[in-house]
C-alpha cells in the first residue's frame, strides 16, 4: 500500500482529477461516493481479517488476500453471514476497492465491477438503498468515449490510494468528510446553500441547542432540512454521551440525503441512530409515528422559499394555532419555522437560521410572530454577520426557540460586528463565537451588544423584533467646538481671499496677442470681482 499521507490532502487532491471536467457541485458527488465506497470496502476487509485472526490488519493488501484464499473454503458461507449481520453488507473478493485499485494501476480498469461493487452494498440492506444512485459511473462529463471515462474514474481511485481509512479515528475521518465538504460549498458558491452551514453559524446553533443537555444520554436530534447533516452532528462536539445521540433528519435533494448518510456512517453513527428520510418537510409531516418530538432541533432552511401555503394546512396541527394565519406562498420562512418549533419538546431547545425580514415583516407573519411572542416561545434573537452563507449575502438572524418557559422576555445579540473578511465570505472564528455565547448566557442588557427586552417593550414595538430598535450600536458624533470652528473657517477665507488677489494680479500682467483672448481674460477678471 502507499505511504499513508494526510488525510486531508490525500482526499482533496482526488478533486484535481475532477477539476474543470464538471463544476464543484456535480465532482463532488464522485470524490465523496468513490471515498465512501473505499471506506465500507476498507472497513469490510478488515472486520474479515479480525474475524479470521481476530486482529486488525497491518495493510489490506494482507487482508485482501487472506479473504480470497478463504472464500475458496468451505468456511467462505459462515463468514459471509457473519460480515453481513455485522456490517450490514457483502462484497465478492473482486469487487473490494483493493482489487478494483489493482486493476487500475494494471490499466486493467472497467467500470462494470465497479458498478457491481456499488449496487452488491446497496442491494444488500435497506440501510444503503440508493446511496450511490447519483455516482454516474457513465456520465459524458467524465470525459468523451469508454476510455477517458474509465481513466478519469481510475485516476481518482489510484489517489485515494493514499488515504488510509481503517487506521483513522471515527472523529478524524468525519471531520475530514466534514472538510472536503467544506471545500466544495466555498467553491459551489450559491448551489451550496442546499447542502452546508458554514462553520460559525454551525457552532453557534449547536452550542446554544445543546446548552443545558450535554449530560443527557440518548439525546434525540432533529434537522428538518438537514442538507449533508452537518448541524446535527456538530451537536455531537457538545455532548459527554456522543455514541448515544440519536439523529431524526429530513432532505428534499436526494444527492444531498445521500450525502448526509454518507456523512452519519463515517462520523461513525450507528445504523440504529440513523433515521433520515428524502422527502419535503412541508408538504407532509415527519416524523409522525414513535418519536415526533425532539430534545434539540437544529434548522437553516432555504430562505424564503415558495411553498403551496393551501387552505387545508390552516387544519395541520403544526400550523393551526397561529392566528388561522399561515405563511405566506412567496415566503416559507415561519413554515420552516414552526415546523420544527411543533417538533420540540417541553423542555428542548431549538435554534433556526433566517433572514431578518421574519423579524418585522407583518401581514400573516406578523401575526404568527405576535402569536409566539406572546406565548413566549421566542427566547434570544441573534443577528449575525452579512456574507456568512454560500447561498445569499444578506445579513441572516439566529431565532432561538422554546416551550413553556417562564416569562416572555427576549434577548437580542447584535453580533454583525463579530467576524473577519475572508476571501469571498465573512467568517465567525472561535472568539467571535465564544463571544456570543458568553453574551447569550450571561442574558442580560450590555450597551451597544444586548438588550434584554421584557414583553411590554417589545409589545410597546407592535411586536417588531428588528434588532436596532432595541440595541443600539449607532456611535455618538463628537461635539462641535465652535471656536475652534470659527477659527477654522476664518483662516480659510483668509487663505481664499490671499489666493484670489494672487491670481487676479497674475491675470492682470498678461500681454495679449489678439482683441479676443484679452477680453475673454477680462470677462474673467470681472467675475472674480463679483464673487
Amino acid at each position: 500500500m502507499a505511504e499513508s499521507k494526510d488525510l486531508l490532502q490525500v482526499l482533496w487532491s482526488g478533486a484535481d482529477e475532477l477539476r474543470g471536467k464538471m463544476d464543484a457541485n456535480e465532482y463532488k458527488t464522485y470524490l465523496l461516493g468513490l471515498v465512501f465506497f473505499k471506506y465500507l470496502s476498507d472497513s469490510y476487509l478488515a472486520k474479515a481479517y479480525d474475524l479470521i485472526n481476530d486482529k486488525t490488519p497491518d495493510n489490506l493488501e494482507e487482508a485482501q488476500k487472506e479473504y480470497e484464499e478463504i472464500m475458496l473454503t468451505s468456511d467462505a458461507e459462515d463468514l459471509l453471514e457473519e460480515l453481513k449481520h455485522s456490517m450490514h453488507y457483502t462484497l465478492k473478493p473482486e469487487m473490494t476497492y483493493v482489487s478494483i485499485l489493482n486493476d487500475a494501476k494494471n490499466n486493467r480498469f472497467n467500470r462494470e465491477k465497479l458498478q457491481a461493487a456499488f449496487n452488491s452494498i446497496q442491494e444488500s440492506d435497506e440501510l444503503f438503498n440508493g446511496l450511490f444512485a447519483d455516482v454516474d459511473l457513465y456520465s459524458n462529463r467524465l470525459g468523451t468515449g469508454d476510455q477517458k471515462q474509465s481513466t478519469t474514474i481510475a485516476n481518482v481511485i489510484k489517489v485515494l490510494e493514499g488515504a488510509d481509512l481503517i487506521h483513522a479515528e471515527g472523529d478524524v475521518l468525519g471531520n475530514a468528510y466534514e472538510y472536503l465538504i467544506g471545500q466544495f460549498a466555498s467553491e459551489t458558491g450559491k448551489k451550496a446553500g442546499e447542502f452546508y452551514t458554514p462553520h460559525g453559524p454551525a457552532q453557534i446553533l449547536c452550542r446554544i441547542a445543546m446548552s443545558g443537555q450535554e449530560n443527557k444520554k440518548g439525546l434525540q436530534v432533529y434537522d428538518p432540512c438537514m442538507g449533508s447533516g452537518s448541524l446535527m452532528l456538530s451537536c455531537r462536539n457538545y455532548s459527554k454521551e456522543p455514541d448515544y445521540i440519536k439523529y431524526y433528519g429530513q432532505e428534499l435533494m436526494p444527492s444531498t440525503y445521500n450525502l448526509a448518510r454518507m456523512n452519519m456512517f463515517l462520523h461513525g453513527v450507528l445504523p440504529e441512530n440513523q433515521h433520515l428520510r428524502n422527502g419535503d418537510t412541508l408538504d407532509a409531516d415527519w416524523p409522525t409515528d414513535e418519536e415526533t418530538e425532539f430534545d434539540v432541533v437544529t434548522m437553516n432552511p432555504p430562505y424564503s422559499a415558495k411553498w403551496s401555503a393551501a387552505e387545508g394546512f390552516k387544519q395541520d396541527e403544526r400550523f393551526m394555532d397561529y392566528g388561522g394565519k399561515l405563511a405566506p406562498k412567496s415566503k416559507a420562512d415561519y413554515a420552516f419555522l414552526l415546523h420544527g418549533f411543533y417538533h420540540l419538546k417541553q423542555s428542548g431547545t431549538m435554534a433556526i437560521v433566517l433572514p431578518h425580514g421574519v423579524l418585522f415583516r407583518g401581514a400573516a407573519e406578523g401575526t404568527i410572530r405576535e402569536t409566539l411572542l406572546k406565548n413566549g416561545s421566542i427566547y434570544a434573537v441573534i443577528g449575525l454577520p452579512s456574507n456568512m452563507f454560500y447561498n445569499t449575502s444578506i445579513p441572516t438572524c439566529i431565532i432561538v426557540l422554546k416551550k413553556h418557559r417562564e416569562g416572555r422576555d427576549v434577548l437580542f445579540i447584535d453580533a454583525s460586528n463579530l467576524f473577519v473578511k475572508e476571501k469571498k465570505q465573512n467568517v465567525m472564528n472561535l472568539e467571535h463565537i465564544d463571544k456570543v455565547l458568553e453574551l447569550y448566557n450571561d442574558r442580560k442588557t450590555v450597551e451597544k451588544q444586548t438588550y434584554l427586552a421584557s414583553f411590554e417593550d417589545i409589545e410597546a414595538n407592535d411586536f417588531n423584533l428588528n434588532i436596532p430598535r432595541y440595541v443600539d450600536t449607532s456611535e455618538e458624533e463628537e461635539e462641535i467646538d465652535l471656536k475652534s470652528l470659527t477659527t477654522e473657517i476664518k483662516q480659510t477665507n483668509d487663505e481664499i481671499k490671499s489666493g484670489k488677489a494672487k491670481l487676479f494680479q497674475m491675470l492682470s500682467d498678461l500681454t495679449f496677442d489678439s482683441t479676443e483672448t484679452k477680453e475673454a481674460v477680462s470677462g474673467l477678471m470681472s467675475l472674480f470681482e463679483e464673487v
